[in-house]
């Protein structure tokens, strides 16, 4: 995988260092991926530059044509793709993964080509007519985390084409391979410069920093952590950028006393283990009501306890290795921690290498570090509570607010308790079923703007009202 680097300006570009990328599956190494700076990062930024008249020029049926491209081009390399993604991120190829993954990339990238935003008759009377426009903005850049490389960057790069701008696009140094891959492939359809790949070790050069302090670089949509994405916001303040924030969360899920805990389980288990656990809008924090909390966990750590984990390429792998050693790390400090304030109903030791099972810990109390941080990882805390008011508090009290969750056996009854959860997306009987036609986002430190749909494609432009 060694073959594997940038694509600026429609060609091929290697650096005279690269770094080697983990696989969390195996220990062993995934491949090397180019270690860019300054230097490949203006050329970069300066090819997209280059290309944005002639692309932001082109009409609405050419965009979207082009974007169908990128999505066939996804599903005619998507083995290619997957398989990239289990060596370097670790997630199995089979069931919820790598495959699954980019399945999903495509399919997002087709519904995001069939959106649209038409110019807008705002007024049109005798004292005259009003037309809104919205119009590109220049470079984005695109900055992605580790735990779905390939469609994270198909979310942010699908609809900055769609919408006549150009990009570049800076992957996780834990996980560049896959996502280097399929720039190369999406320049295959695209003119040169459209789309371009910049990677980095991070050491001694901060790529990310330098793109959101970039005078050429219109916008920057980054998903990561808080800690992260408030530098983000920090360092384009200079230039006035615009920003699209997707954080972290630390999503609640709240069961009511008329769920079943039968039924529910698997729901509850896949809301919150989904990739590992290292998923932004998995469920991280379960409160259950104490009429059916110990029926609800029953009925979970008897689902939970047949998940298989296992290395990525073997097709009986449910689950995989945590991605990378600071995770895995943090992941057992706030396990051992939980262990010694509750009861450990599921899992809690750490496996060989970066595995760590399915872990479930009841008996928590809101100052425990499992149920106050966000651990993104294979470890559940379940809460119990007797009173509707207090789970809704304590559901409410920490800075984040990205999705949440409640299960019930009347849906009215989810609803009156969903609207009044303080974050940007709530499922009644499931939790993290994001959908390419509904706007994602979240609240308070989670982030601003949204993103899917026609309300995250305007995100990707300005309005320009012209009076005739």
């Amino acid at each position: 995988m060694d073959s594997i680097v940038l694509t600026i300006g429609g060609e091929l570009v290697d650096t005279a260092n690269r770094f080697e990328v983990a696989n969390p599956g195996t220990g062993g190494i995934a491949g090397t991926a180019p270690n860019a700076g300054q230097p490949e990062l203006d050329r970069a930024v300066a090819a997209a530059k280059a290309a944005f008249p002639a692309w932001s020029a082109k009409s609405d049926a050419e965009l979207q044509a082009a974007c169908i491209a990128v999505a066939d081009k996804l599903e005619e390399h998507a083995e290619e793709l997957a398989q990239l993604i289990t060596a370097e991120q670790g997630k199995p190829l089979a069931g919820i993964g790598s495959r699954w993954e980019v399945g999903g990339a495509a399919g997002w990238a087709r519904y995001t080509a069939g959106l649209s935003l038409p110019m807008q008759v705002l007024q049109d009377t005798d004292q005259g007519r009003i037309e809104m426009y919205r119009k590109p903005l220049g470079v984005v850049g695109s900055i992605t985390p580790w735990n779905f490389p390939v469609l994270i960057a198909v979310w942010h790069i699908l609809p900055a084409l769609r919408t006549g701008n150009t990009v570049v696009s800076k992957p996780s140094p834990m996980t560049p391979l896959a996502s280097l891959r399929m720039i190369e492939l999406m320049n295959e359809v695209l003119p040169a410069g459209v789309v371009n790949s910049v990677s980095c070790q991070d050491t001694d050069f901060n790529m990310g920093a330098a793109m959101s302090g970039h005078n050429d670089i219109a916008k920057i949509v980054f998903t990561g952590s808080c800690g992260t994405g408030q530098k983000v916001m920090q360092s384009s303040a200079e230039t006035m950028k615009r920003l699209t924030l997707e954080m972290g969360g630390n999503d609640a899920g709240i069961v009511l006393p008329d769920a079943d805990p039968e039924k529910i389980a698997e729901g509850l288990f896949w809301g919150a283990f989904i990739n590992n656990g290292q998923t932004c809008a998995a469920m991280k924090r379960l409160y259950v009501h104490d009429d059916i909390h110990d029926a609800v966990c029953e009925a979970l750590v008897a689902y939970a306890g047949n998940i298989k984990v296992g290395e990525g390429t073997r097709e009986d792998s449910v689950l995989g290795p945590v991605q990378n050693q600071m995770q895995f790390d943090k992941v057992v400090r706030l396990v051992e921690q939980a262990k010694a304030k509750g009861q450990v109903l599921l899992g809690g030791e750490a496996g060989e290498g970066l595995f760590f099972p399915p872990t479930i810990i009841a008996g928590l109390g809101a100052d425990v570090p499992l149920v106050s941080e966000e651990q993104f990882g294979p470890a559940l805390p379940v809460i119990r509570y007797s009173d509707i008011e207090d789970a809704l508090a304590q559901a409410n009290a920490l800075e984040v607010g990205l999705g949440g969750s409640v299960w019930s056996g009347s849906v009215d009854k989810a609803k009156e308790v969903a609207k009044r959860m303080e974050c940007g997306s709530v499922w009644i009987n499931s939790h993290g079923m994001i959908q390419p036609d509904v706007p994602f986002g979240g609240v308070k430190k989670s982030g601003f703007g949204v993103e899917f749909g026609e309300e995250g494609l305007k995100e990707y432009t300005t309005i320009q009202a012209v009076f005739c």
